[in-house]
């Protein structure tokens, strides 16, 4: 299907509206902007279910150096240190802008705003709002904020299938909507489409984020870095429902502790227990569910009847599931949840490819390295968002093409591919599986059906995991169970992973021959 053109005059457009996308928007004022999302504002947005809250130094105790260190040493070697200090003196000052547009976090009596520790964090410093419940907080004052700003033009209920690219730079966005396709001229975007979870059977976030903007980045000639490090939360509820309910490691904060089903504390002998950095406790819990054993976390000693006061949705969703957790455990299991690679961007979130920028959990600016620190996350989309609107609103719109001649894809749809991701891609990897997930991947990618799309950032994400061979942060491989002396960063673009990938599939068919 051919798309028709619809002028908007050159504007910068912003792909997504979660806290990232809907704060670049904002920043952009007055500047016109275009903010494309898939559905209304504020819903279907992995923003809308972080719960932890917002890492910020704000405490007596507290400093921007130790925030640091602590997110370094999750970081495991990973991390861009400059991108990390910048994010973590920042992001104090960005939480006052927060405050300031009518966002409403939880407090002490003295009217000082209440911190919670989560894990690997060596001080209180996860701002949070009615306990858990950051992320819609967030997302409601953000939304009324674009709705009543003159300058940000919304268009809901829009599928952005590719980015059109001439002489080296984009020029022009291809996206579906209820009545056909519509191509939109623009030299300037920002990618804010969030992670990829929707690529596992088990994951916290919408089943639509699978990595749309990976695939739009990579299509454009974008260069990624470091898509093999894709972090499992712990604890999601064990439930049919999907995306799974998140049970919020404060909850492991306020002393919760994980049991097995005979009551057995089996992270007692792992330095931080409960509040290990979030790739050991994952693959601690994985262990016991693939020795056979269910996982349980246990609120009753720490909280008991003060749950429901301390942690509501948690409770609701217990509740939901038939379960009281101020008298019983909570069962378990680790889901897909946040993806520290991504778009490779600098410190402006500008990508490799002129008039593309990323913001949020799409891009990779070097803050999570190989395993992110809990709650700065949205840290990192409230402090860099600034910093791309401005590094956007400094690039002229140039000159733009009267007409985008393309043909537009199908709307993507990951769930033929979740089983094989799932496999391939979660918390324990190897060799052998990465090559077979590859080699499946590579007729599907090209194929020009639904799944195309997610198996195409599956098989970016197989490739990255099978080159680094080692386990380091979130990405663990039973065949390389060592860490390598040096860190190094990986980089992949569509060319090279193409040839990756028809080189594995020759050598399984020559195999087979």
């Amino acid at each position: 299907m051919t798309a028709d053109l619809h002028d908007i005059g050159g504007a910068p457009v912003v792909i997504g509206a979660g806290v990232a996308g809907l704060m670049t928007a904002l920043h952009l004022a007055p500047q016109p902007v275009v903010l494309l999302c898939r559905t209304p504002m504020g819903t279907e947005a992995s923003s809308t279910l972080a719960q932890g809250g917002i890492a910020a130094s704000l405490g007596a105790d507290d400093s921007p150096e130790l925030h640091l260190a602590d997110t370094l040493a999750a970081g495991d070697g990973l991390c861009d240190e400059a991108m990390v200090r910048r994010v973590v003196e920042a992001i104090p000052r960005a939480i006052d802008g927060i405050i300031s547009l009518g966002a409403s976090f939880d407090r002490t009596l003295d009217g000082a705003l209440l911190l919670g520790l989560e894990a690997a964090h060596s001080r209180r410093r996860i701002v949070h709002a009615a306990g858990h419940a950051t992320g819609r907080e967030l997302l409601r004052v953000l939304v009324a904020a674009v709705r009543r700003t003159r300058s940000i033009t919304v268009l809901e209920g829009i599928d952005v299938l590719r980015l059109i690219v001439s002489a080296g730079g984009i020029v022009g966005v291809v996206a579906a909507r209820h009545d056909g396709v519509v191509a939109l001229p623009t030299r300037r975007v920002v990618l804010a489409t969030g992670g990829v979870g929707g690529l596992f059977c088990d994951t916290t976030n919408p089943l639509t984020s699978f990595g749309q903007g990976l695939a739009l980045a990579a299509c454009a000639g974008a260069e990624l870095a470091d898509l093999e490090f894709v972090q499992f939360h712990p604890t999601a509820l064990e439930t049919a429902h999907r995306p799974m309910p998140l049970v919020s490691e404060a909850v492991r904060g306020e002393g919760a502790i994980l049991v097995d089903e005979h009551g057995r504390r089996f992270l007692s002998g792992v330095p931080g227990g409960e509040l290990a950095s979030r790739d050991v406790v994952a693959r601690a819990v994985f262990a016991q569910l693939e020795a056979g054993n269910r996982v349980f976390l246990d609120a009753r000693q720490c909280l008991g009847p003060k749950f429901a006061k301390r942690f509501p949705a948690i409770e609701a969703a217990c509740r939901q599931a038939g379960i009281d957790p101020a008298v019983e455990p909570i069962p378990v299991r680790p889901a897909a949840h946040y993806h520290m690679g991504g778009v490779a961007v600098n410190a402006e979130g500008r990508s490799s490819v002129a008039g593309l920028w990323a913001c949020g959990e799409v891009a990779c600016t070097g803050l999570h390295g190989a395993n992110r620190l809990a709650s700065n996350s949205l840290a990192e989309a409230i402090a860099t968002a600034v910093w791309v609107a401005e590094s956007v609103a400094g690039t002229g719109a140039g000159w733009q093409w009267s007409r985008l001649p393309t043909i537009a894809p199908l709307r993507p749809d990951p769930s033929s591919i979740r089983r094989l991701a799932s496999n391939a891609l979660g918390i324990v990897r190897n060799g052998n599986t990465l090559r077979e997930a590859i080699t499946t991947l590579l007729p599907i990618a090209v194929g020009g059906h639904a799944a195309a799309d997610p198996a195409l950032v599956a098989m970016l994400i197989a490739i990255a995991g099978l080159r680094r061979e080692e386990s380091r942060g979130s990405h663990c491989r039973s065949d390389f169970p060592g860490r390598e002396a040096a860190a190094r960063p990986s980089r992949l673009t569509l060319c090279t992973a193409f040839e990756t990938a028809v080189a594995h599939r020759w050598l399984a068919s020559a195999g087979s021959s």
